[in-house]
């Protein structure tokens, strides 16, 4: 099954964009509950999500809720609303034991979970909490991480962690992760370095906090012509043989073939289902 590239946050107590954050190309849409929206309009966000969800049926599949996290005093009102609107998957920040996923599955048993490490604490733990029951992916907070760690702001404070969970997911058998929102909605150049230096890394796809930010992840994931029918040719041939094949003088072995699959599946991401 292909991935979603594009994550799109919208504030939960905004409702009056979530119809239009759903006309994008993103494949998952956030709602917001946590950074997003002060602690006065915590409630009232869970009721527009809520309610929303209610209305909508199956479209509502696209969206992932981002909640507030375990420690925090919104945490148990979060989850009863998931149970209760049976959403399917919650993004849970500052993921950073096993136990904190077995608590969110305890109550809402539907749903899985998109563990958004942003914490010293859940780099440490990563290869625990990628392999806990009910995980679907792995995100990297890489805004909350920095601050954690006081970095200085180069990208190489990153590269560490983004390594870690890189290694965590794909030992996991998970997705390939999802990289960190950049902050800036009209640098086009910041977000695509951005996401280049996530996918040198193993990430497969990006949080986006504007739909302009999920049309440039999708255009730069998408594979160029010449690779498009350099990968048709590959699989063509490698169809075509019951044995060793070459093309143009080189050995089609089964690392060329998933890198064909895997050029031919870009082609087709980031379009809603």
């Amino acid at each position: 099954m292909t991935q979603p590239i594009s994550y799109l946050f919208v504030p939960g107590n905004r409702p009056e964009r979530f119809d239009k954050a759903f006309a994008t190309d993103a494949g998952v849409i956030i709602l917001d509950l946590e950074d997003a929206v002060v602690p006065a309009d915590k409630a009232g966000a869970r009721d527009a999500i809520a309610n929303w969800v209610a209305s909508h049926g199956d479209a509502a599949k696209r969206i992932t809720v981002r909640i507030n996290d375990t420690q925090s005093e919104w945490f148990a009102d979060d989850l009863t609303m998931i149970r209760e609107s049976g959403i399917g998957v919650v993004m849970l920040p500052k993921s950073e034991w096993r136990e904190q996923i077995d608590l969110v599955r305890a109550t809402a048993t539907q749903a899985q979970v998109l563990a958004l490490v942003e914490t010293a604490r859940g780099i440490h733990n990563v290869d625990q909490i990628a392999t806990t029951e009910g995980v679907a992916r792995l995100a990297f907070g890489t805004l909350d991480y920095a601050v954690d760690l006081d970095l200085s702001g180069d990208d190489a404070g990153l590269a560490y962690a983004s390594s870690r969970i890189a290694i965590a997911a794909r030992c996991a058998e998970l997705p390939s992760p999802v990289a960190g929102v950049t902050p800036s909605v009209t640098d086009e150049a910041r977000v695509l370095a951005d996401f280049a230096f996530a996918r040198a890394f193993g990430f497969g796809a990006k949080m986006c906090i504007h739909p302009k930010q999920v049309d440039w992840i999708h255009a730069a994931c998408r594979p160029s012509a010449e690779d498009q029918a350099w990968a048709h040719r590959v699989l063509a041939a490698a169809e075509a043989s019951e044995g060793a094949v070459q093309l143009d003088g080189k050995m089609i072995d089964r690392p060329v073939v998933l890198k064909a699959q895997a050029i031919i599946a870009r082609s087709h991401a980031g379009e809603p289902n």
